[in-house]
């Protein structure tokens, strides 16, 4: 009887623990995603920042938040890293807004990011199907899209940067269902790591999402 009601309490325990860790997590993206929108409007008129000190300041704050992720400067690095995201893509947000088509395109790729994300995580906590299976496909999908953001910025292709495009929503939704999968499961308890993983994986869907609207309406 005792060990039945010791599985019980563990039970509820991790019940818990999974609420609480889901319920920091969206918090936290929510606050991250508006401080990223305010930093971006404040840099609608600001000068474009270099792909290169682009790529080396996000991956520096990634490192950063990875190393801290277990005390509350883990929280510090994290809006960090996101207002730096938000500041550097300012720039193209305010020359697509100063434009004809430039409202509607930028509100399409916010309607569609949101669509694919509450979509992607409404699937997983109504189903609570278990996505570990593609940690695999995400781990060497990581490998082969860092090397072509590396070769798209020494050698730009429209060809190459579309199809990074259509790639990078495919790996990101895939990011999206092993995350929040982790989360239910138990794989992930810390709800800063949970954000920054769902953060970038929006972060990507949006400008993909963002480019493939520019190509097609003549706008890239």
């Amino acid at each position: 009887m005792n060990e039945v009601n010791m599985n019980v309490a563990q039970g509820q325990e991790s019940v818990l623990a999974v609420n609480k860790v889901l319920k920091n997590t969206y918090l936290l993206l929510a606050l991250t995603l508006a401080f990223s929108a305010f930093t971006a409007f404040l840099s609608f008129n600001a000068p474009a920042i270099s792909p290169w000190v682009f790529l080396m300041g996000a991956y520096g704050f990634l490192f950063a938040t990875h190393r801290l992720a277990n005390s509350p400067w883990g929280l510090l690095t994290t809006f960090g890293f996101t207002g730096f995201i938000g500041y550097g893509v300012g720039p193209l947000i305010g020359a697509l807004l100063s434009t004809q088509s430039g409202s509607e395109i930028v509100l399409t790729a916010l309607g569609g990011t949101a669509f694919i994300f509450f979509g992607l995580s409404g699937w997983v906590l109504a189903s609570q199907k278990d996505f570990s299976f593609l940690r695999g496909f995400i781990a060497a999908g990581c490998l082969v899209l860092l090397a072509a953001i590396v070769i798209s910025l020494i050698w730009p292709m429209p060809a190459l940067q579309l199809a990074m495009s259509v790639a990078f929503m495919f790996f990101s939704s895939a990011v999206i269902l092993y995350q929040t999968s982790e989360i239910i499961h138990g794989g992930e308890r810390n709800y800063i790591l949970a954000t920054i993983t769902l953060y970038v994986s929006i972060y990507n869907i949006f400008m993909s999402l963002l480019h493939l609207l520019m190509a097609f309406s003549g706008d890239d």
